[in-house]
């Protein structure tokens, strides 16, 4: 591990990914300052754009916080969570996407895909993201900034 570690944690799921992130939670419970912003019970007619919308708002609101989401696909979670300034949301199904979306690109939340990735690789993909600084160099810096000047 990196020694890199985020102030605090957001995760959220939909029913989509209700089981899965009573999982990762308890996993990552200890190491990481983590706060469950729902769903806090299965509902299989919830929306996946409420949770999105809490973790992005709650990341963009402290800075060094990070945010996961879990859904089926991972696909309409991230589309809503870029929709909040300061959010650079990525999808991630393997460890090599997540760590180039910290390294690269500084996401400060991943959404995982529970349709496509097992419980254990959530839970991996999630530790090893949450644990993997961003790169700092010259051109990502850049196109960071460059994204950033996209939402003003």
């Amino acid at each position: 591990m990196s020694g890199f570690k985020p102030s605090h944690v957001y995760v959220a799921a939909d029913h989509g990914g209700f089981e899965v992130k009573q999982e990762l939670v308890k996993a990552l419970e200890g190491d990481f300052t983590i706060e469950d912003m729902g769903a806090h019970s299965l509902d299989s007619t919830d929306d996946f754009v409420g949770y999105a919308e809490a973790v992005a708002r709650a990341v963009a609101a402290k800075p060094g916080s990070m945010g996961l989401l879990i859904c089926r696909s991972g696909e309409g979670m991230v589309i809503a969570a870029n929709k909040i300034d300061g959010i650079r949301a990525a999808l991630a199904w393997e460890e090599k996407v997540a760590i180039e979306s910290r390294d690269d690109n500084d996401a400060n939340i991943l959404t995982l895909p529970n349709d496509y990735v097992s419980t254990e690789e959530i839970i991996n993909i999630a530790k090893i993201w949450l644990t993997t600084p961003f790169s700092k160099k010259d051109r990502y810096s850049r196109r960071i900034e460059q994204i950033a000047e996209l939402e003003s």
